[in-house]
């Protein structure tokens, strides 16, 4: 597995809402949990640009398909298929949170099967662009 970064104030944020009843048990909010846990929390102005956080606009290769995508990782009450804003509770939002530019992790899918995830690139940051978010 990739090694995760995450800024502090994301991990915080993450925390507080995964604490809500209302995403309590979801097999997603759990798998979530355990990329916190395991990630190394950085202050937001020391995050790599190159790293993935929330609100971060990203392109994304699924390497069983080939098919790449530019998604943004969102919290769920923002999160718009149409406008290619990716929940973080979604499987695949859950799984770019953290990376860095060039690193491909295996994360189960909807429908019981796993896709190989690698990112390509992150467009945007708000902590590379200074934005307090």
């Amino acid at each position: 597995m990739p090694r995760l970064i995450m800024s502090v104030r994301d991990a915080r944020r993450l925390e507080a809402m995964l604490a809500s009843p209302m995403f309590a048990g979801s097999s997603c909010a759990s798998m979530l949990e355990d990329e916190i846990a395991r990630a190394e929390l950085r202050e937001p102005g020391d995050v790599p640009a190159n790293v993935v956080t929330m609100n971060s606009s990203v392109i994304v290769e699924d390497e069983n398909s080939g098919v790449e995508r530019t998604v943004r990782v969102v919290y769920p009450d923002v999160a718009s298929a149409s406008l290619h804003y990716v929940s973080v509770l979604a499987p695949v939002g859950a799984a770019l949170l953290g990376l860095s530019v060039g690193d491909a992790i295996d994360w189960p899918m909807p429908g019981g099967y796993t896709s190989r995830l690698r990112l390509k690139a992150v467009l945007y940051q708000p902590e590379a662009a200074g934005l307090p978010e």
